[in-house]
């Protein structure tokens, strides 16, 4: 296989789109992965999403994979999507980077992805079908139970999909008529004012959202002030979720939610360190707001010690965080196991589109189940993408196109390429200009 890598970024902060408690000023960037199929006539899409500034540290350390990919045969079956998982987060000196977190580790979990793209394109199915119909040793050769089997071994694993087989054919069917349950963070960025909370906050319920989302942390009267204006425009009905993307230590948290109650939030998201699993579980513990992380867990075995922790009411998966989607099936066995939602994290670059696939996946084939499960939708850049996600009255409208949705327009990515590209050549200084 070929291998490209290019360092895309959109200029986000100039509207304060994704704009919260602990990032006010987002250029919302991907470190954007192709693998070409040598003879295959096929393309595999991949990325890490950040948020401007070390995007270009991003990009290097995929082109540090190179040699696991280049000449490499294509992938095509379980077998295939293995080995290369296992080879790109196995090498020693790489992983000595993290262990299996951190940027190598999404570094890996970009060309992963990628990989299973190219697959699914190769198959002619999108990638939640894609993995759906594989059996369920299939899957469970897919995952590294390293760390894992003090809390799910793989025949526990095996037991769970094996349950789950049965109804597939009619989930599959409900999924393409019904597409999956979302929820919308659009309102919610904490640099928009009132007057754009509201009016937005409004147009989700008109939509056909059943719930919202709002940015905390900043400041606790304005977030009562805020919480306030957006239970008064959406009603008593509708959910109101809070996220404080780690702003707060432990007490504060336990005490900022404990004032937000009265406005019933559906839950606290990132509440404090994404490391801090003892913290979580007293967050959990001592305010009535149920809690809900994940985003930035950085691999499995967080996530399995938060489950063991009873430390979350909802896992949040992020299809570009963890080392891709075999990581990722790790995590929705590890939630099944101990029966928690799983709720994903989304928008970014090209985020919804990936993780919409994940959760369809789960639907059809481990948890069985949408019942307390959204999938998050912030409407920013699905312009830019050949197969963008797609909502219709509150629920992701089920892909059907060979792949991973994850492939950008060629012009977005010559467009947005950083620094050459024009969108940021015309953003230059006259400083910048000159030298």
């Amino acid at each position: 296989m070929a291998f490209e890598v290019d360092d895309i970024r959109f200029p986000t902060s100039e509207q304060l789109d994704g704009s919260d408690a602990m990032n006010p000023d987002p250029d919302y960037s991907a470190a954007y992965v192709v693998l070409r199929a040598d003879g295959a006539g096929e393309e595999g899409h991949g990325f890490c999403f950040t948020i401007g500034r070390g995007n270009d540290v991003m990009a290097a350390a995929i082109e540090t994979l190179r040699p696991y990919v280049a000449g490499r045969p294509v992938p095509r079956t379980a077998a295939d999507l293995a080995a290369l998982y296992r080879s790109l987060t196995h090498d020693s000196q790489l992983r000595w980077l993290g262990p299996e977190k951190g940027v190598m580790h999404m570094a890996a979990g970009a060309v992963v992805n990628a990989a299973w793209d190219l697959a699914a394109r190769l198959a002619g199915k999108p990638v939640w079908q894609f993995l759906a119909e594989m059996t369920p040793e299939e899957l469970v050769s897919l995952v590294d139970f390293r760390y894992l089997t003090d809390a799910l071994t793989p025949q526990e694993a095996l037991g769970i999909l094996r349950a789950a087989e049965p109804g597939r054919a009619e989930r599959t069917e409900r999924l393409l008529a019904q597409g999956y349950p979302a929820y919308t963070t659009s309102p919610g960025w904490l640099g928009y004012d009132d007057d754009k909370l509201v009016r937005l906050a409004k147009e989700a319920v008109a939509d056909g959202f059943t719930q919202i989302k709002l940015k905390v942390g900043a400041d606790l009267d304005d977030d009562i002030r805020r919480l306030a204006l957006a239970r008064q425009a959406v009603g008593p009905g509708i959910r109101i979720a809070v996220d404080a993307n780690q702003r707060w230590d432990v007490a504060g948290a336990v005490d900022w939610m404990n004032a937000l109650a009265p406005f019933d939030p559906y839950w606290i998201e990132e509440p404090t360190s994404p490391d801090d699993v003892l913290g979580h579980a007293a967050v959990r513990a001592g305010q009535p707001v149920k809690v809900a992380t994940g985003e930035h867990i950085a691999n499995r075995v967080v996530f399995k010690q938060l489950l063991q922790a009873g430390a979350v009411d909802f896992v949040q998966i992020d299809a570009a965080r963890v080392a891709g989607v075999n990581e990722n099936l790790a995590v929705l066995l590890l939630a099944a196991k101990y029966g928690v939602p799983v709720c994903p994290h989304a928008g970014g670059v090209g985020l919804c589109e990936l993780v919409q696939h994940l959760s369809m996946f789960d639907y059809v084939a481990v948890s069985g189940s949408w019942e307390d499960r959204v999938i998050e939708y912030v409407d920013h850049l699905h312009e830019h993408f050949a197969d963008p996600a797609v909502i219709e009255d509150g629920r992701y409208v089920t892909p059907r196109a060979p792949g991973f949705s994850a492939r950008m327009l060629p012009a977005s990515i010559a467009g947005h390429r950083y620094p050459q590209g024009p969108v940021w050549q015309a953003r230059r200084t006259p400083e910048e200009t000159v030298r």
